[in-house]
Order: structure tokens, then sequence, then C-alpha cells
């Protein structure tokens, strides 16, 4: 067992979770007795924040919409050495976060995401399933290979992880971004696999498989360009200078056969394409260079923060677990970038 110490808090962000949150709170309440546990309401409309009161939760309200939002004023509200982030749908058994914490202290991460299997059929629609596999291929392919479920709500945070994440989405998208923050700076992260159960009677899904997955595919653009901008940009340039001798060619040849130009606006597109291509490629070359600086000051301002320790005065010693504590019971797979 950990430092009984440590500061724990559970957040459980909600939205019209009636049906379910009293008795997600009630089961961490069980499972980790010492934690702190705060439910941040999102102007739910059915008696969600009365009936997490009653539970025994910390209530708080976050006017602005979406879980980004929700997410970004927790982590800045709550100060705790170690933080548990789960839904409060009742899809994740609340007993598997004792587990989570223990493989963030014991393998000594920042992030560890509690990857869903043994997703039953009616826990999801066939379309967020075929989703989930698509977008996390996408994600392993331009962020690197650290994640196999990127959309996992239930996830456990070191607190240099939580104060060095900036938390710019608005919406779910929050889950790929906390991805993205951990491999831009090459974090010590860990994945634990855990049962995902289906929703209760009365708990509905919040969203949309087609509008969602656009937004996703838009994030997932926008923090690309962000993290990786040589390749963003370098991809348009090749598109650009693809469409410049598309373009371009017929025209050249025209001129070497018959010595004339009688296509001049295609001839005029085909030039402007190729500058364009050339401005994207500088483009991406000087952001380049920025994303590099901006990513040495955020790895700055994480190591600058402590990792989690005993609060014994002076007692400065890391509170990871030794080999000999760590339990055998679940698969882990932990991996540092």
């Amino acid at each position: 067992m950990w430092n009984e110490k440590l500061n724990i808090a559970v957040l459980l962000p909600c939205y019209n979770e009636a049906a379910t949150i009293g008795e997600v709170v009630r089961g961490f309440r069980k499972a980790l007795p010492q934690a702190a546990i705060y439910v941040y309401d999102n102007n739910s409309t059915d008696g969600t924040a009365l009936h997490a009161m009653l539970a025994g939760a910390t209530v708080v309200r976050e006017r602005r919409q979406g879980k980004g939002h929700v997410v970004r004023r927790m982590f800045a509200d709550i100060e705790a050495d170690i933080y548990l982030m789960a839904d409060g749908d009742g899809t994740y058994a609340p007993e598997d976060g004792e587990e989570l914490i223990r493989t963030l202290l014991t393998e000594g991460s920042d992030m560890v995401v509690g990857t869903r299997r043994n997703v039953r059929n009616d826990a999801g629609r066939q379309g967020h399933a075929f989703g989930n596999r698509i977008f996390n291929l996408l994600y392993r392919s331009i962020f690197g290979p650290d994640f196999t479920d990127i959309f996992s709500g239930y996830r456990c945070f070191s607190r240099r992880f939580v104060k060095s994440f900036p938390a710019v989405s608005g919406g779910f998208e929050i889950e790929t971004e906390m991805s993205v923050h951990a491999s831009r700076l090459k974090l010590p992260v860990s994945e634990l696999e855990l049962d995902y159960g289906r929703r209760p009677e009365g708990s509905h899904s919040k969203l949309s498989t087609f509008r969602d997955g656009w937004k996703i595919l838009w994030m997932f653009a926008m923090l690309m360009k962000e993290t990786r901008p040589f390749a963003f940009f370098g991809i348009l340039s090749v598109i650009s200078l693809e469409l410049c001798i598309g373009f371009g060619i017929p025209v050249l040849f025209e001129y070497f056969e018959t010595g004339l130009v009688t296509r001049m606006p295609t001839w005029v597109l085909s030039v402007a394409l190729m500058m364009v291509a050339f401005m994207l490629f500088t483009a991406g070359l000087i952001l380049d260079s920025v994303a590099r600086a901006r990513a040495e000051q955020l790895r700055i301002h994480y190591m600058n923060l402590a990792k989690p320790r005993s609060r014994e005065d002076g007692d400065d010693r890391t509170v990871y677990m030794t080999e000999l504590e760590k339990p055998a019971s679940r698969k882990k797979r932990a991996k540092a970038a």
C-alpha cells in the first residue's frame, strides 16, 4: 500500500448523470476512503448535483459547457498529490481506482490510462467502437505509439502532469489533448487494462458518432499543427506542389511543341501554387523551431514541479513502491517515450 498521507483527489466531471452519479460517488468513497471526491456539474438539468451531494461528494458547478472546460477548471482549482479522474456514468469500476494509483506510484508514471477491454455490445454503439479503432491508429501514426486507447475517461495523474497541462480544449476532445501532452513532452506513462461495463438503465451517451468524429478529426489536425508543424505544413506544401505540377506540365508541353502559351490563366495558377508550396515549406521550418522552443519551456516547467512525496516533515523521499510491492494481478504495460 502507498503512503496514506498522500493527498488523493477523485475528479468526476458530470452532465445529466443523476441515474448513476450517486452510486459512483459511494463506490469511490468505499474503494478510496482517504480520498477527497469532487463532482463538477456541467449545467445538468436532472438533479445530478443533488444526488452527488447526498452521496457525500464536494460539488462544484462549471457554467461553460463542455468536458474540456470542466477538466481545465478542476485542474486549476484542486490541489493534490495524485488525481484520479473517471466518468460519472457508472461504466468504470471505482474499485479499479486503487490499482490505477498503485500503478502510477509503482511505475513512477505521470499518467496511467485505464484502457477499456471486454466492451459489451450494449456498452457503446458499433460506430463508436469503429471510430475508436480508426482514431487510435491515426494517433499512433501522427504522435507516437504511447497509447492504445486515447479516449478512455479513466485516468490517474501526478501533480506534475496536472499542473503542467495547458488544457485548451473545450469539449470531450480533452482526453486526446492529454495524450498528446504526454507524448509531446515524452512523459513516463502507463496503461492498465480494465473492464468497461454497460451504462445502467436510464443513462444515455452524450456523444454523436459523426458530429463528434469530425470534431476529433479537426482536433487532431490542430494538435498536429501545434506540435508537429513541419510535418503539417510539409504535407500541405507537397499537395500544393503536386497541384502545381498537374496544372503546369500540360502548359509546358504545349509551349515546347508550339512556342505559345495559350492557357495563360492555368500557367499563372501553376506558378502561384508553386509559390504557395514554397511559403508553406518555409512556414513549417520556422514554426517547427517555435514548437521545439515551446516544448522545451513546458518541459522545464514540468521539471520544476515536485514528484509525489511523503507529507511528513523533513521526509523528502519519493513514495514510489519497490519492485517487491508490485501487484501481479493484472496485465500492465508501462512505456517511457
